[in-house]
């Protein structure tokens, strides 16, 4: 046992005899790492739209957007850029201004583009949705992101009624916001021609700020409750520019490329490595709304797609099932897997698959 007695005590000193002079900080080294390779030109002081397709007048009638399904329909470049200036144009004609948010309530398709773009336009913000969600989630995230308006497709308009979430304080279409639908609309619903069909010398002149938001996706949720997550004009070019710009990109898309997005575009992975990279580089994206294999590989087949985004368990399709060996998939040149890793003996099946191509690992 140790006593205090043992330890002589030095008297404290009266506090007017305390120094008062600040002790000097250590100094801090700042060391800057660079590439050898130059600086990528990130034009973040553009808003997203005009960034996406500044370059296109080099490539107008390209392949811009290519429909998975039976019709086939395919936009250029050019006619994706008018249609998204029209949407813009319908958008502001509902009342829609910079700053309020619109939802997209779609699968992949060539209005969610034309919407999302649209937005862009008028300075408005874009929050994606899952079309599967119940009708609680849709309506939390509805709320949360303080939407006005819907699109979505007509099968989906069911789960937006009051009368089915038996809760009197949940939003009444066409009272509360509108609801918009790419097919045949629901009592109270407007058609997307209301929006496709606007002219778009009509688009209202806005100033748009870097920092102004643009897209407002909700996390997945895998580590609490989905979260919305802003994201400006500046943080999505530069991400996007990351990948496709300068003399070192991440993803070498090309003008000739045909970029597979079967993945969702309410999920940022598709949203911002499939599609605004590819308008960016000019290179033509396939929209397939939803995964079955035989379409897949029959759509690989057919319109040689050169780039394909992916998540383990496609990869897991397209290296173990047999009906792979059945088709052509040659045209396939670089696989880009994300969301979640991918195992070595995963990634090993798959180059026997595909040996010509280039495989990487996209973190989202």
């Amino acid at each position: 046992m140790i006593s205090i007695a043992d330890h002589p005590v030095e008297p404290q000193k009266p506090a007017a005899e305390l120094s008062t002079t600040p002790k000097p900080s250590p100094q801090t080294n700042h060391h800057i790492f660079r590439s050898k390779l130059p600086d990528i030109p990130i034009s973040n002081h553009l808003p997203l739209h005009t960034y996406c397709f500044e370059k296109l007048s080099s490539f107008p009638d390209k392949p811009c957007l290519i429909s998975g399904i039976s019709s086939a329909k395919t936009y250029t470049f050019s006619e994706t850029h008018l249609i998204s200036r029209k949407t813009a144009a319908g958008l502001s004609n509902l009342g829609i201004e910079k700053g309020d948010v619109i939802m997209i309530l779609l699968p992949n398709c060539a209005e969610f583009v034309f919407s999302f773009m649209g937005a862009s336009m008028i300075g408005a913000v874009s929050t994606t949705a899952n079309p599967f969600y119940t009708s609680n989630e849709i309506f939390k995230q509805f709320k949360a992101a303080r939407a006005k308006i819907i699109i979505t497709q007509s099968q989906y308009v069911d789960k937006l009624k009051d009368e089915t979430t038996q809760n009197q304080n949940f939003p009444k279409i066409g009272q509360d916001f509108k609801v918009v639908t790419i097919d045949d609309p629901p009592e109270n619903c407007l058609h997307f021609t209301v929006l496709s069909e606007g002219n778009e010398n009509d688009i209202p002149e806005v100033s748009i700020d870097p920092d102004d938001p643009v897209a407002l996706p909700f996390s997945s949720g895998t580590t609490g409750l989905p979260k919305g997550v802003v994201l400006t004009h500046k943080s999505l070019i530069t991400s996007v520019a990351q990948q496709v710009d300068g003399e070192n990109p991440n993803l070498y898309l090309k003008n000739d490329d045909v970029v597979l997005c079967v993945l969702p575009l309410f999920h940022i992975y598709s949203l911002n490595s499939v599609l605004l990279c590819s308008l960016r580089a000019g290179a033509a994206v396939l929209l397939m709304q939803k995964f079955e294999i035989g379409a897949l590989l029959e759509l690989i087949q057919r319109h040689k797609v050169s780039v394909a985004a992916v998540v383990p368990p496609l990869v897991l399709a397209l290296a173990k099932n047999p009906m792979v060996a059945q088709f052509d998939l040659s045209s396939i040149r670089v696989v880009l897997s994300g969301a979640a890793p991918l195992g070595k003996e995963l990634e090993e099946a798959l180059r026997g698959r595909v040996p010509q191509a280039v495989l990487g690992q996209v973190s989202r």
